[in-house]
């Protein structure tokens, strides 16, 4: 790396220019959620990295994380268990995978699986 360019190896680069952070922010409100009848939500379980205790994972949102998270509360309310939302899956503590299928579908979410 020369001397004149003193930017990251990984070509990163920071700026002070105020503007720049504010046109990132704009592209990440740009984000509609898509109707529910158009989302293709999965419904899998899930035991790896979690000391054999089983999950219920929802994938496959699109849309804001706000509505992610809603969607996530309404979940977890139905279940009556705890789970959390993150890296735009939710996450169910237990097995509840047909609960949920069923649930999501009268909830509109039509093309469930």
């Amino acid at each position: 790396m020369s001397k004149k360019n003193k930017g990251r190896a990984d070509g990163l680069v920071y700026s002070t220019n105020q503007d720049f952070y504010n046109d990132f922010e704009e592209e990440q409100q740009d984000i509609n959620t898509a109707p529910k009848n158009q989302q293709k939500l999965r419904v899998k379980l899930d035991s790896k990295q979690r000391a054999g205790k089983v999950v219920t994972l929802v994938e496959g949102f699109a849309g804001t994380e706000d509505d992610l998270k809603d969607l996530g509360k309404d979940i977890k309310t139905k279940c009556g268990t705890g789970g959390s939302v993150k890296d735009g899956l939710i996450i169910i503590q237990g097995d509840y995978k047909e609960k949920i299928i069923g649930w999501l579908r009268d909830w509109g979410y039509t093309l469930t699986k």
